[in-house]
């Protein structure tokens, strides 16, 4: 990784855990690092339940759009996390991956997507302390 890394979170629709994800590590890191989110089948909308389940917690993804998970961002991301997209999902040589098992949020109301979120929250936070060791370490 030169500079500043790029992480890109990838979902089936791109309207749950990415979006919550990238989301996350938006708030956690800042300019610090370079997020992106995409969908192997990218829905039309994010899904409410996990707008909701954000803006609880002050992160506003509601101008985020579902997007189609291209060969260029997969081949110019540092780190490639995958959650649910199966055989969908590109495999780049030299990329560092990581899959995340988590319950897929689509269907549930806010009280079940509440624990996905806070799951995601404590995995973008251990990628985050990886991609960027604190002062002293």
């Amino acid at each position: 990784m030169n500079g500043r890394p790029s992480v890109l979170f990838v979902c089936v629709h791109n309207a749950g855990r990415s979006q919550m994800a990238a989301g996350w590590l938006r708030h956690l890191a800042g300019d610090a690092v370079e997020v992106r989110s995409a969908g192997s089948e990218p829905a039309d909308q994010i899904n409410p339940a996990a707008v909701e389940a954000m803006r609880e917690v002050g992160i506003d993804i509601t101008g985020r759009t579902p997007a189609k998970l291209l060969w260029k961002t997969a081949e110019e991301s540092d780190v490639i996390v995958t959650m649910g997209c199966g055989d969908a999902c590109p495999i780049f040589p030299g990329k560092r991956y990581e899959d995340w098992k988590l319950d897929d949020p689509a269907g549930k109301d806010v009280a079940a997507v509440r624990p996905i979120r806070d799951e995601i929250r404590a995995r973008v936070t251990d990628l985050l302390a990886d991609l960027i060791p604190a002062e002293g370490t």
